[in-house]
């Protein structure tokens, strides 16, 4: 039953969901309407067209993601590079014949994209597209009929989990006084204090809810496999989305001198970079004092760990440099559409509409649904502001005021937050463009099941904040 109900809903999606790119131009539409009715300049005073227009331009609008795109394009290509080194392409070819139907191929993308995601949200995306190609790509060559969008899709959960991991935003920045006062100001801040990773990340209601999603990940996804896989059956395989690409001709090394071969085909200038990225990888990693660099990743970290094991494991620059030119063309979205919902933030945070939301919803809540509704908004602000930061920055004091009006623990209220923000990923396009790039497949073709996911983990955090 629930492979035919995954099957009708993505057929849905796949007639009428447009590109990425066309809905986040209707999103930045849509906002500046809502910010034009509902909301208010900065300094009070009604908002004309021209000065939503202007939040949408500014520096902290439209340009306020360009760091945040030029790491995701680095992880992209550096994660693609590593992957397609001799000793990493041979690691990931036998996990990859692990699978013996598609339905098994599903449930082992899925455990690996979620359980890296609860590690590291960059290093469970990449995986888990890296994971889900090469699987589908094995099963077609074993002559296994396997529907090739379901597995894209399982490699993406880990963007569901990852808030409620060791690198979500809203529990990391309660750990430090000074993270504290500068998303809560001084006064709030002060009455909240550090909430520490004990009652958040590692508190019995995350071990359970985070837990209970990475196992519902990979039952559902497993499940969502179509059943019937008959010569008859709309199954679409690997090659439907990866035609057999043209040789790329072989490198021209006969006019190249003693020196730009000695540089470029050797190991040398890579051992140089290889050096000071491993004295960097040291002392972050393993600490004289303080947390391993393990509980800390962040995208510039794991970026700096790729580029380092990708260098020494293709050996020679020229190596490095042609697997990073075969990736960097997946970056084309990342481009084009960050600095869209870069704007959409902007117009949103500026013009008052994520207070409004979230504050409607706080002042009809109780102490026992606020939690709920709490997280039910986080959600819904997730689709226009999509990074975790960004949102807890607009939301973490609301969500705190209301902590404390209602008398609600604010740990439960951070990571009812966090839990909004991490579901709706399985419906916003916006994290998924780096997988989307590494799998081939659209977005309209894995969102009708993650869409399935999303509301059963829906109902599964509901009844956690209900009974914690």
């Amino acid at each position: 039953m629930l492979s035919r109900i995954g099957e009708r809903i993505a057929g849905v999606f796949r007639a009428s969901a447009p590109d990425p790119f066309v809905l986040a131009v209707l999103l930045t539409a849509l906002t500046l309407l809502l910010a034009l009715t509902l909301g208010k300049a900065p300094d009070g005073s009604a908002l004309t067209l021209t000065g939503v227009v202007d939040l949408w331009s500014a520096d902290n609008g439209v340009w306020a993601f360009l760091k945040f795109a030029m790491q995701m394009c680095l992880i992209l290509v550096t994660g693609h590079a590593l992957a397609s080194s001799p000793p990493m392409a041979r690691a990931i070819n036998a996990l990859a014949r692990l699978p013996r139907t598609g339905a098994q191929a599903c449930a082992l993308v899925a455990l690996v994209a979620a359980t890296l995601g609860s590690l590291n949200w960059g290093l469970g995306l990449i995986a888990g597209a890296l994971i889900a190609r090469d699987i589908g790509r094995s099963l077609e060559q074993r002559g296994v009929r396997a529907h090739y969008p379901v597995i894209a899709a399982a490699g993406y959960v880990g963007l569901m989990v990852w808030h409620g991991g060791f690198s979500g935003t809203a529990p990391l920045k309660m750990t430090t006084r000074p993270d504290v006062l500068d998303v809560l100001g001084p006064e709030l801040g002060s009455a909240i204090g550090v909430v520490p990773l004990t009652e958040t990340i590692l508190s019995p209601l995350n071990l359970i809810v985070t837990g209970g999603l990475i196992l519902l990940a990979v039952l559902v996804m497993a499940r969502l496999h179509p059943t019937n896989t008959g010569a008859g059956a709309a199954i679409e395989p690997f090659s439907t989305f990866h035609p057999d690409p043209a040789p790329s001709p072989p490198h021209a090394q006969q006019n190249k001198g003693f020196l730009p071969r000695l540089l470029e085909d050797t190991p040398i200038i890579n051992a140089v970079l290889i050096v000071m990225i491993a004295l960097w990888a040291w002392r972050y990693y393993f600490p004289s004092s303080g947390p391993s660099g393990i509980t800390r990743l962040s995208p510039n970290t794991v970026n700096l760990t790729m580029l380092m094991l990708g260098l020494a494991l293709h050996g020679t620059p020229s190596r490095y440099v042609e697997a990073v030119g075969d990736a960097a063309t997946g970056c084309a979205g990342i481009i084009l559409q960050f600095p869209l919902y870069a704007g959409i933030m902007g117009m949103m945070n500026a013009s008052g509409l994520t207070e409004l939301l979230a504050t409607s919803i706080a002042s009809a809540s109780s102490a026992t649904t606020l939690p709920i509704y709490t997280f039910l908004s986080a959600g819904v602000i997730n689709f226009f502001i999509p990074s975790g930061g960004g949102q807890w920055g607009v939301q973490g004091p609301i969500a705190m005021h209301s902590a404390i009006d209602a008398g609600v623990n604010p740990s439960k209220m951070i990571m009812a937050v966090a839990y909004g923000d991490e579901l709706t990923n399985m419906l916003q396009p916006f994290w998924a463009l780096p997988l989307l790039a590494i799998t081939g497949v659209k977005a309209r073709d894995i969102v009708g099941y993650t869409a399935v996911l999303m509301v059963i983990a829906t109902a599964w955090i509901i009844a956690c904040l209900l009974v914690f």
